[in-house]
């Protein structure tokens, strides 16, 4: 069966690696234009010492990139890890469509950022999809699915890179075996249960504190490590991670700190403390609370600040 894998960074590379250890075909391989000055994609590394040819189209829409991509003859058509937008032509063109790997259990937290959502909304587990897309934002037949737990204290990177990564390698090289068997299922996504959030950036990143604790922990750990939960102090924004949270009662406002100590900064959301052992400012980067306290003079009493 010849593959035409679209993909990018990590998750691209173990992706062709995986399907190569598996005796697959792979006929060439898509990833995003070079960014200028920038590392080279891993997707991109690994085709090249594997003789796989390279394409990295600047747009999907056009006729040309089109021609070019039928001209490969693909059977199978696989997107891992794939941001652009690319049109319903090129998952109806390979004689065994195309599959889509996508990080939550569908059709809840269609969109970019489905790891953040599912901690950021309290999900008990989440998992991940691979579907058959269908021109839509993650619409489409469903393939198989692979569950897993969120623990109070997962991240999106914990989840990502411990669980969601691996099984989805691993759900795409089943997923080609079902395809070649014959036995690959379509199962239509129920759209009653279908959720769309945005993309997770700064601009849902800050803390309210006048939220729940457990709302702030989640928002916390849901940006953790990327764009990374924020507050102001002193006018400056301060980004926080690793942070752990104990439900209490607690005499102090809402965004006050209540105990600094060498590894950690303490603050109350009102109904319990937050706990911060790193980081990120403007000046100082990402760095540990202890260098963090001995260069800012933040001290006990004072209050973290939620701007409009």
């Amino acid at each position: 069966m010849r593959i035409v894998l679209m993909g990018q960074a990590p998750f691209g590379a173990k992706t062709l690696e995986a399907l190569l250890e598996k005796g697959e075909q792979v006929v060439a391989v898509y990833v995003p234009p070079d960014r200028p000055r920038g590392k080279q994609d891993p997707l991109k590394t690994l085709a090249k010492e594997k003789n796989i040819r390279v394409k990295q189209p600047a747009s999907y829409r056009s006729d040309e990139t089109f021609e070019e991509y039928k001209s490969l003859s693909p059977d199978l058509l696989i997107m891992a890890f794939v941001t652009d937008i690319i049109p319903a032509r090129y998952f109806e063109y390979p004689t065994e469509g195309a599959i889509c790997y996508h990080p939550s259990i569908l059709p809840r937290h269609r969109g970019a950022s489905a790891i953040n959502w599912a901690i950021i909304m309290g999900d008990k587990k989440t998992g991940l999809t691979i579907f058959w897309p269908d021109g839509g934002i993650d619409t489409g037949p469903i393939l198989l699915q692979k569950e897993v737990e969120i623990k109070p204290t997962d991240t999106t990177g914990s989840l990502y890179f411990n669980h969601l990564f691996p099984m989805g390698i691993d759900a795409i090289i089943e997923s080609v075996d079902l395809i070649k068997a014959g036995k690959a299922p379509r199962i239509p996504q129920d759209e009653s249960l279908a959720t769309y959030e945005p993309p997770c950036d700064e601009r849902v990143a800050q803390i309210d504190w006048s939220k729940p604790g457990t709302e702030i922990y989640n928002l916390v750990r849901g940006c953790d490590p990327q764009p990374g939960a924020y507050s102001f102090w002193n006018d400056q924004k301060i980004k926080f991670y690793g942070c752990s949270y104990l439900k209490s009662a607690v005499d102090a406002d809402p965004g006050e700190v209540t105990e600094v100590s060498e590894k950690s900064i303490k603050i109350s959301t009102g109904d319990g403390i937050l706990e911060v052992s790193k980081v990120r400012t403007s000046d100082m980067g990402k760095v540990k609370v202890e260098e963090f306290i001995q260069k800012s003079g933040i001290r006990k009493g004072n209050k973290f600040q939620y701007k409009e």
